[in-house]
């Protein structure tokens, strides 16, 4: 990854409640959230849920499902596990350090280096 790409993605985590989605879906894991659910837990107006999901979506850090009318949004655990690796890819001097292993990567997912 590059160090753009890293800045790109922080920047997209830098907002309270970018960061608390985001959390929220890592949490609920490969089975996601639907979107009303996200807005009822966050206390978020539609037009502003939908503008976070929007910025988070672009960086790669949440992937839709649509199931009929409904869509599911999950973490983009392969592009975090990429932002980790970058972050954590000198820890320790190299030496192991007993890093947690990355998240799994839903095969829907397209992962972006």
């Amino acid at each position: 990854m590059e160090s753009s790409t890293a800045l790109d993605l922080l920047s997209a985590l830098g907002q309270p409640s970018r960061l608390a989605i985001f959390r929220l879906l890592v949490q609920a894991g490969p089975g996601g959230l639907q979107v009303g659910e996200l807005r009822e837990r966050l206390g978020l107006p539609p037009a502003t849920l939908s503008n976070h999901l929007n910025v988070l979506r672009s960086a790669g850090l949440v992937v839709d499902r649509r199931e009929g009318r409904s869509i599911t949004c999950l973490a983009g655990f392969g592009r975090m596990n990429a932002l980790l690796a970058y972050l954590t890819e000198n820890c320790c001097a190299g030496a192991d350090c007993g890093q947690p292993a990355p998240c799994p990567t839903p095969a829907t997912e397209i992962v972006q280096p």
